[in-house]
C-alpha cells in the first residue's frame, strides 16, 4: 500500500498568507456585507444595487450585454432578476431587433428605489475607500479590473 500524499502544513500556512484568490474572496465577502447591510433600508443587496445601476441608461440594454457587463452567465443573472421583476423594479421585453434576445429596464419605481439608494451607496463607498491605506483606491480598481479582465489562459503555468 502506498503512504498517502501530504502536503506540509508550511504550504497550508503560505495558501493563506499568500493566495491573491483567498484574499479577493475574503475581501469580496467583506464588502459584499458592508454594503448589504447599508442598502437594506431600501431593500436592496448589494448585487441588486449593481445590477439595477447597469440598467440604469438612456437606451435599455441587451440582457447578453448585461450579463456581460457583470461577469455572469446568463442563468446566474435570470435568477437574480426575478426578484427584482416580482417587485416591480424592473421590466424586460423581446428586443424588436432580434426577437430571441431581451431588452432590460428599470420601471419608474426602480428608478425611484434607484434614486433612494444612490447616496447610501456613496456614504458607504466613501467609508470604504477610506479604510484603504495611502488613498490607494485608484490603484486597487486598476489592479482588479486587470485581474478580472484577463483571461484564463494568462493563469496557465
Amino acid at each position: 500500500m502506498s503512504k498517502p500524499a501530504i502536503v506540509p502544513f508550511e504550504t497550508t500556512l503560505l495558501v493563506r498568507d499568500a493566495c491573491l484568490c483567498l484574499h479577493v474572496q475574503r475581501a469580496a465577502r467583506a464588502l459584499a456585507r458592508r454594503f448589504d447591510d447599508a442598502l437594506r433600508p431600501v431593500g436592496l443587496t448589494n448585487g441588486q444595487f449593481s445590477l439595477m445601476m447597469s440598467l440604469n441608461r438612456p437606451v435599455p440594454p441587451r440582457k447578453g450585454d448585461v450579463a456581460s457587463l457583470l461577469a455572469m452567465d446568463h442563468s446566474t443573472l435570470t435568477a437574480n432578476l426575478k426578484p427584482l421583476e416580482r417587485r416591480g423594479l424592473i421590466e424586460s421585453e423581446i428586443d424588436p431587433e432580434d426577437r430571441r434576445g431581451r431588452l432590460l429596464r428599470l420601471t419608474p419605481e426602480g428608478m425611484a428605489v434607484l434614486a433612494r439608494a444612490v447616496p447610501i451607496w456613496e456614504r458607504a463607498h466613501a467609508a470604504t475607500e477610506a479604510l484603504l491605506a495611502g488613498g490607494e483606491a485608484g490603484r486597487l480598481r486598476s489592479d482588479l479590473m486587470a485581474l478580472s479582465t484577463s483571461s484564463p489562459d494568462d493563469y496557465q503555468p
